[in-house]
């Protein structure tokens, strides 16, 4: 990294030398003089800044927000410097069966071919007019600056979320992501860092927006991009991360755990420290969904030998993991180390948003402690539901679970005293004990009750038990005093829901309708190309997605600065509000 650094810092500098040399020159051609050099040098500040991120420094994001900050006005100028006319006719990795009926540059459904049916611009107002110099020497197919698009990419939704969600930047994602999906199709080192740009957003889409609106399509695209990169570096972490994260995204957990499993093995033929963490953290957040525990707290451990970030985090999560196996003396030990290890790590004298959260939480839990028992001692004793689990919530570990996975859940909160006032089929058959060492006594504890048990209900499709106990949360907002995040993301989580019921609908429709043509003898046509088609339909969707939509702005209202973790809500409800976007395009809205 330290060599990498140094290599693109001389590149920059001699880039920009270029850059000045090159404006007094007389203008021939399309592009005004230097243009060239100002095209490498905008690459070279987009990886010295991904290189920087990569270090797993404070310092190193800093630098690196702070020239994608700096660089963003110039990086828009190139763009449409070179591409006047947008980028609508070059090919992206793969296209979907159902193109939006409203065709745009910002669509990444457009009905063109694949990676191998790639063809060169010849003609047209965005083609070359002249077959020399340096663009001609680059090929024939126009290659989009990687700069404008991977920085709204990356900077949103990926490693830097925590940091960059003080500043606000502002991002076009449908363009930026249509043009690094042309700059994948590609062959040269742009189009790797192209594809993992892609990667990363559509594997944080799948996790944290809820609701997709084409969802196979992220899914087709995704794997044809980690397809294509994965033959060509075969042992490459990075493609062994998305390979699992492709696979957990399809519910298969198992097989998303052995891949991760078998790319960390001792006798890989390939080291990568800095990606190896991101393997491990892949790793732990999967076992702690699949409630593999004790699995789980190793490797969150395994974490604090890997990289500087925040240490208390990953002592949080397996202090909740020990909990949670009942090892109560060693998640005491865990949780002690914590408030140490917070002081050590702050960005300009402050505590990380997570470590904000964990110290509200320790708090909590030790006032509750004392309460109960005069003393703070042992306050792991207080703990009613896992702080790993609680935590899960902002990684949206429950909703791609198995139903067993997610049963297990129910049976362990439902059990919990007070009882649950809410009609589910798993209530029990008895009163749960009302011993204090089993009870809820405060609205905080009961809202996230029911908050988790909103998102597992949802999870197995139990969608009026999943409202119900959404709608609960959200009611005790007023009462809470420490976990006033939920109220926001109860909300959030109904918009989700409502968006998941209205595709149910629509399933049903095209699965009847399918049903209805195959009994009458006519051809039967693929459920995924109907039910968004009718004027039924249509007043359906606009219907839901009115009602998201107000619960969305509920969601932003309750998510202010002084709000744990507000940045990471606030990304979800754009994520979300996207998709809800694409959804019109689709259905013509």
């Amino acid at each position: 990294m330290g060599e990498a650094s140094r290599l693109l810092a001389v590149a920059e500098a001699g880039a920009k030398k270029q850059v000045k040399l090159h404006k007094a020159s007389k203008h021939v051609g399309r592009f005004p003089p230097g243009t060239e050099w100002e095209l490498v040098h905008a690459d070279t500040v987009i990886l010295l800044g991904l290189t920087n991120a990569l270090s797993e420094s404070y310092m190193g994001y800093l630098q690196c927000l702070y020239a994608m900050n700096n660089a963003h006005g110039k990086f828009h100028k190139l763009y449409k410097t070179v591409y006047p006319n947008g980028i609508d006719q070059f090919a992206t990795p793969a296209a979907s069966r159902q193109p939006s009926p409203k065709p745009s540059i910002s669509s990444l459904r457009s009905q063109v071919p694949s990676i191998s049916g790639t063809t060169p611009v010849t003609s047209g107002s965005n083609a070359n007019s002249s077959k020399s110099g340096f663009f001609w020497k680059m090929g024939q197919y126009a290659q989009p600056p990687l700069a404008i698009c991977i920085w709204r990419v990356l900077a949103r939704f990926d490693i830097l979320w925590s940091v960059v969600g003080f500043f606000g930047f502002q991002h076009d994602r449908k363009l930026a992501l249509q043009a690094l999906a042309v700059s994948a199709t590609k062959t040269d080192v742009h189009a790797v860092f192209a594809g993992l740009a892609l990667m990363s957003y559509h594997g944080v889409v799948l996790l944290l927006s809820g609701y997709q609106a084409n969802e196979a399509h992220i899914l087709k695209q995704y794997k044809v991009i980690v397809d294509k990169l994965e033959k060509r570096y075969p042992t490459g972490t990075l493609w062994i991360l998305n390979r699992a994260k492709i696979l957990r995204m399809n519910y298969d957990a198992e097989g998303a755990i052995k891949v991760l499993q078998d790319g960390l093995k001792p006798d890989r033929p390939s080291v990568f420290i800095q990606a190896d963490a991101l393997l491990y953290f892949e790793l732990g957040w999967t076992l702690l969904a699949e409630r593999r525990y004790a699995e789980a707290a190793e490797t969150f451990l395994k974490m604090t030998e890997l990289n500087s970030w925040s240490h208390g985090t990953y002592y949080f999560i397996a202090a909740g993991c020990h909990w949670q196996l009942k090892n109560y003396e060693e998640a005491q030990r865990m949780m002690d180390k914590i408030p140490s290890l917070i002081d050590k790590k702050k960005i300009g004298g402050k505590d990380l948003p997570t470590e904000v959260f964990i110290k509200k939480r320790l708090a909590f839990y030790q006032g509750k402690q004392t309460r109960l028992t005069g003393s703070d001692k042992n306050y792991i004793q207080a703990v009613r539901i896992s702080p790993a689990e609680e935590l899960g919530v902002f990684w949206n570990t429950h909703s791609r679970i198995s139903n067993a996975i997610a049963e297990a859940h129910i049976n362990e909160w439902i059990s919990l005293s007070p009882p649950i006032e809410i009609s589910t089929p798993h209530a029990p058959s008895t009163p749960p004990d009302a011993s204090p060492a089993n009870t809820l006594d405060t609205p905080d504890e009961l809202a996230l009750r029911s908050l988790l048990l909103g998102t597992v209900h949802r999870t197995i499709g139990e969608l009026a038990a999943a409202r119900a106990f959404f709608e609960d949360a959200h009611r005790r907002q007023p009462q809470l005093t420490v976990s006033t995040w939920i109220g926001g993301v109860a909300l959030f989580e109904q918009a989700v829901l409502v968006l998941k019921e209205a595709q149910v609908v629509e399933e049903a429709s095209a699965a009847e309708m399918i049903a209805e043509e195959r009994a009458d003898g006519t051809s039967a046509r693929d459920a995924s190309t109907m039910g968004a088609v009718t004027e039924d339909a249509r007043e359906r969707w606009k219907d839901a997605m009115k009602r998201a939509g107000k619960l969305l702005d509920g969601a932003m209202a309750l998510a202010g600065s002084e709000i744990d973790l507000s940045s990471r809500l606030e990304s979800r409800i754009a994520m979300l509000r996207d998709e809800i976007g694409v959804k019109k395009e689709m259905l013509g809205l």
